[in-house]
């Protein structure tokens, strides 16, 4: 056999096994998107999500989002808290567990979360994996737990590191610049956007969005804080702002069946175009669906 048919024989060492994490590394798009623009600002998403999942749940109330003056982002909620104890199958903390293998997660147990935005459990660890560094502090059970990665490895065991009296989980990530050539940098209007249509679509949760980097005329840090009380009917009253409404009050309505709540909210106005927004457990749902045919 020539050295060139040699060359391209295709045998047992040709084929690759990679682990979950060099997996997101190798082809990060399958996970999030694109190594864009897009795809950096869903790093965050995909963190804030599990702290909107302890708020639908009903444990959390309160979420902070921060952009640092390095463009890595704090993510900071009074939620349970992600545990710590140790995982039995995978003989380390149930926190290196989800941070650090892809599919884990606490909503593939229906009696954790009984709904949640996405069910891959792709999710922190996967931030993690394109981070070029990653600080995972857990306040729960009166104690403050602590972890640190980079590249979604595990620079020590977690560790106990004082005690609170707080509730909650405080994430802080770096993007690998490595992975994301075109730019690291967050766009504040981009993040206070979603943050604020989380707030619609979550009543009664505070979000806080704070820039670091920028500074308003009174010299404190750019911040805005959304909270809403009617949820989707002060939403469609945002998104209709600038039209002429034809009736007074928005229409809502909600309801359960088979344990699925759907929520409703509308309003007619002067103009001809339609415009209609779906989401599904916080997802907007840009292709529609059955919900929306069924609507």
């Amino acid at each position: 056999m020539s050295e060139e048919a040699n060359k391209k024989q295709y045998s047992a060492d040709s084929i690759q096994a990679l682990e979950g994490m060099e997996h997101v590394r190798m082809r990060p798009s399958m996970y999030i998107g694109d190594v864009g623009v897009r795809g950096l600002h869903h790093l965050v998403y995909e963190v804030v999500d599990n702290s909107i999942d302890e708020a639908m749940g009903g444990y959390c109330d309160t979420i902070s989002v921060t952009i640092n003056e390095d463009n890595s982002i704090t993510t900071k909620d009074n939620g349970r808290g992600i545990p710590v104890d140790l995982h039995k199958k995978e003989g380390v903390s149930a926190l290196e567990v989800v941070m650090t293998k892809i599919g884990a997660g606490g909503k593939f147990d229906k009696d954790s979360y009984k709904v949640s935005g996405g069910l891959h459990g792709v999710g922190v660890s996967c931030v993690n994996a394109l981070s070029n560094h990653l600080k995972a502090t857990v306040h729960r059970d009166g104690k403050i737990w602590e972890q640190e990665y980079e590249r979604g490895k595990a620079l020590y065991p977690v560790k106990s590191v004082g005690e609170t009296d707080y509730r909650g989980t405080i994430v802080t990530f770096k993007p690998d610049d490595t992975i994301f050539t075109q730019t690291i940098e967050y766009s504040y209007e981009t993040l206070s956007n979603r943050m604020r249509e989380l707030s619609f679509l979550n009543k009664g949760v505070t979000i806080t969005i704070t820039d670091r980097r920028r500074k308003d005329d009174k010299g404190e840090f750019v911040s805005e804080t959304f909270f809403s009380n009617e949820g989707l009917k002060e939403f469609v009253k945002f998104l209709d702002g600038n039209r002429e409404p034809l009736i007074q009050n928005v229409i809502s309505m909600e309801g359960e069946k088979n344990d699925i709540p759907v929520e409703v909210a509308m309003i007619y106005n002067t103009s001809y175009t339609e415009n209609l927004h779906s989401y599904v457990n916080n997802i907007n749902t840009h292709e529609g669906g059955t919900h929306l045919s069924r609507f």
